[in-house]
């Protein structure tokens, strides 16, 4: 179970790389738009992620708080991207906003985290 485990973890992993490497490709580009790197990164975090909880789940008790708020940043994430996935370009703000929710959910990952301390 600890394989599984780490397998979806580096899964989750890549897919929020990709994420972040398909919004930094365009940082100096116009116009914005979304593209299948952010599509596909999106939807591989999100479905790794709620694999790894169940699989945290059967291991103990992971910290639901961290979970929660890791879900809810990364569903906004994926309904902007599916939303605007069509559109020949999105504005400024949905650019930005869609990057700084992605650093977030990194960062909430990273420094919510006791193996840390």
């Amino acid at each position: 179970m600890e394989t599984l485990r780490l397998v979806l973890l580096f899964v989750h992993i890549l897919g929020f790389a990709a994420l972040l490497g398909g919004l930094l490709v365009q940082l100096r580009s116009e116009p914005k738009v979304v593209n299948s790197l952010m599509r596909d990164g999106i939807g591989t975090a999100f479905l790794a992620g709620l694999l790894l909880v169940g699989v945290l789940e059967s291991l103990g008790s992971p910290d639901h708080a961290k979970i929660g708020v890791k879900f809810a940043v990364g569903l906004v994430i994926l309904v902007l991207v599916m939303v605007n996935m069509r559109k020949p370009s999105v504005p400024q703000g949905l650019y930005f906003g869609l990057l700084a929710l992605t650093i977030a959910n990194i960062a909430v990952a990273v420094f919510w985290s006791p193996t840390h301390a």
